[in-house]
């Protein structure tokens, strides 16, 4: 344990504290960089040059500075960005440092895997810092994330390079324990959380205060100021004070003046270092595209898998569901390789494990797009497969983003259906340079029937299978943007085969007819991308181009041991597929009316000929007869309904006279009962399922016999005087016989 400081160095420390940011107030105010300037434009501090103070009224230069350690900031925070190995400054981190450390508001955009997060906790350090701020002021800082992995991060990035500082942190996301976020949030200088966990302490948390926030920090802003975030950071922004510091980073910026005003934003600087590069992607990102049928996709995404155990891949679906059965699936099927998956209805310690397994080993995560933003891979990603089309570019962005990060490279594949060409033209539209691959279907493996065996020996994936094929359907349906996304252009029920179910699932939503009426459009780019040259046979089954040097071997077939596991579930009897009902075929041109109708002397008329007017010529319908015979049935069928209705009240009456005499049967039965033996009085059911006793005459004269033929006896009472004769008559003839 560390012996507590003296009071005399209490008092050095602060004296060097309340210098050093008197020294660093000045520093920043000598070279504060123009407003609306670009700080990348400016010419770097040369390596031999003084740092700091030069004399009483000069100092260094930090715009354009290219070492975290040129900058204006705290010995505490150097100290801590050099003992977690950050030396050099990214673009993103040149352009917006000078700005911020100023006091400016920032829109900062940069590619994925730029260090924007770097960008945006220095400021934050340094700003309360510089405020000498405590525990006892409360929150200083703000730093929303839209996913809880984001936050996760962030808050592990904030320990590194912050803890030579003496400022509390706390993590606020869903899945901790509520009750102790609520005793210890009022307490924290620095918050990172996600919007709705931020709001609910806001809402419930006692004497949770905000009013003296200094920085807001909203990370992936494009993604929190949208339609998804809209309610709770509307009521989290009006809970916060207006003069403030506020910083917004995101791979795809927004410029929205709606969104922008919301803020409160006081002449942001708009930091883009990427606006004027070749792609907005990084450099060392290999893009491809990959025309798949739907019906195909998971078969597409298996060869994939089989072709590269040695990878680390990333694969993107629509929906949690899909996520789900895909990855119980093949995990039946055994690849040879680790298979994960992630999604947002998971608990936060698993989704967390999830993600330092991936890390730490080669396997294939299955994910929705929860892990799309921001999550940076220690060791990297070397495949990112988007098996179902983004919702839009920025959602491309992102999501291939997980890979090539920093100085890393990286590749990507995205399947695209023939009726989802409309999506490569925006990519290319927004400077993604993607290249557009054809696939060898030669050495493509069909899992379709597998999955249909899977299904039939594992009953509990049926239904997974169900809600994968319905969310992913629904998803489509729910897409606004239609030129790309069109549910009438699917093959519903050969997608629903190719997922091993035995018939396609009902979709109320759709109107069926109409879909099934639509065909597919010819695509002429489609005839392109599917032909398999017929001269050489690849060992690739993604062909690459003459003009690419390095072949990127998307699908190669490799040989494992788990190739007998498949072979013996090939084996096995799969469920019967049940087809659409065929449409019964109807001659048009065939005669109507083929009845024949003869006449009183046996020659044939035409049908309906008793309500004609018979001509020689023609034979046509007499309508005042027709009109006439149809008043007739009317007024018959009125005359029949009033006889059914007082047939139906007597039924009913008869009915219910039937049952009060059956009641009251049971009643009287119920008071002639003895209950007097054992003190027991049965319920009125018991009463009518009572059953009349039988009657049983004994000629042994037994002793132990006295009571019952008593009781016998006093139950022959109730017969008649005739009975009674015929009965001894038969005793007496047995008696004799015997």
């Amino acid at each position: 344990m560390k012996k507590p400081k003296s009071k005399q160095l209490r008092i050095q420390s602060r004296t060097s504290e309340v210098q050093e940011i008197e020294l660093l107030e000045k520093w920043i105010d000598f070279g504060k960089p123009e407003s609306g300037s670009n700080p990348l434009s400016l010419p770097p501090l040369p390596a031999k040059s003084p740092i700091g103070r030069i004399d009483e009224s000069t100092y260094s230069q930090y715009a354009g500075c290219t070492k975290f350690q040129q900058l204006p900031m705290s010995k505490n925070t150097k100290d801590g960005l050099r003992q977690s190995g950050y030396k050099n400054m990214t673009n993103i981190q040149r352009a917006s440092l000078p700005h911020s450390l100023s006091g400016r508001d920032i829109l900062g955009a940069a590619k994925t895997g730029s260090g924007k997060t770097l960008a945006f906790i220095i400021p934050v350090l340094e700003k309360l810092y510089k405020a000498r701020w405590g525990l006892e002021d409360g929150v200083g800082s703000i730093i929303l994330s839209p996913t809880r992995e984001l936050a996760d991060q962030i808050f592990g990035v904030l320990k590194s390079v912050g803890k030579h500082h003496g400022f509390s942190a706390g993590l606020l996301i869903g899945g901790n324990e509520y009750d102790e976020e609520k005793d210890c949030v009022n307490r924290m200088n620095i918050l990172i959380c996600t919007p709705g966990r931020l709001l609910k302490h806001m809402d419930t948390t006692p004497n949770f205060d905000c009013s003296q926030l200094q920085v807001l920090v909203l990370d992936e802003a494009d993604r929190i100021l949208d339609a998804g975030f809209k309610k709770e950071v509307n009521a989290i922004i009006s809970q916060l004070p207006k003069h403030r510091q506020t910083l917004l980073f995101s791979a795809t910026q927004t410029k929205s003046v709606k969104d922008l005003a919301r803020l409160s934003l006081k002449d942001p600087e708009y930091v883009a270092v990427d606006e004027e590069a070749i792609a907005a992607t990084p450099s060392r990102l290999q893009q491809k595209v990959m025309l798949v049928p739907l019906d195909q996709k998971l078969d597409m995404l298996w060869s994939f898998i089989k072709a590269h155990l040695n990878s680390r891949i990333l694969v993107f679906l629509s929906s949690c569901k899909q996520v789900r059965f895909v990855y119980e699936a093949f995990k039946k099927l055994r690849p040879g390789i680790p298979l994960k998956c992630l999604h947002g209805r998971m608990k936060q310690i698993k989704r967390t494990f999830i993600l330092q397994q991936f890390v730490e080993q080669r396997s294939v995560l299955f994910s929705t797009d929860v892990s799309s933003r921001g999550l940076d891979f220690n060791k990297g990603v070397d495949w990112v497969v988007q098996v179902d089309c983004p919702d839009d570019v920025a959602g491309y962005i992102h999501r291939v983003g997980r890979t090539a990060r920093y100085d890393s490279a990286g590749r990507s594949v995205l399947f695209l259906l023939p009726s989802e060409m409309k999506m490569l033209d925006r990519l290319q539209e927004k400077k993604i340079p993607v290249q557009v691959d054809k696939a060898n279907t030669k050495r493509l493996q069909s899992v379709s029937g597998l999955l249909a065996a899977l299904l039939a020996k594992y009953p509990d994936l049926q239904p997974l299978a169900q809600r994968a094929f319905k969310t992913y359907v629904k998803s489509i349906y729910k897409q606004k943007d239609k030129q790309v996304f069109d549910v009438t252009k699917l093959p519903i029920d050969d997608y629903s085969a190719s997922l091993g179910l035995p018939m396609t699932p009902q979709l109320r939503y759709l109107d069926r007819k109409n879909i099934d009426k639509k065909k597919l459009p010819e695509v002429p780019v489609q005839k392109d991308l599917i032909k398999i040259s017929s001269q050489k046979e690849s060992n690739n089954l993604l062909e690459e181009s003459e003009e690419d040097e390095e072949t990127l071997d998307l699908l190669q077939r490799k040989e494992t041991e788990n190739d007998e596991d498949l072979k013996a579930i090939e084996n096995m009897l799969p469920t019967t597929r049940v087809l659409k009902k065929k449409k019964l075929k109807i001659n048009v041109h065939r005669p109507v009316g083929t009845r024949v109708v003869f006449d009183e002397e046996g020659n044939t008329l035409p049908p309906l000929a008793r309500l004609a007017a018979m001509n020689a010529d023609s034979a046509l319908l007499d309508k005042d007869k027709v009109l006439k015979r149809y008043a007739e049935m009317k007024l018959d069928m009125i005359s029949r309904d009033k006889e059914d209705k007082i047939l139906d009240r007597q039924r009913r009456k008869e009915k219910r006279l039937k049952e009060k005499q059956k009641h009251k049967r049971a009643r009287d039965n119920d008071d002639d009962v003895d209950g007097d033996d054992d003190g027991f009085s049965g319920s009125d059911k018991d009463t009518r399922n009572l059953k009349k006793s039988k009657v049983y005459f004994d000629s042994d004269g037994d002793d132990d016999d006295v009571a019952r033929k008593d009781e016998v006896a006093s139950k022959t009472d109730a017969i008649s005087l005739r009975e009674q004769e015929e009965l001894a008559l038969k005793l007496l003839s047995s008696m004799h016989s015997s």
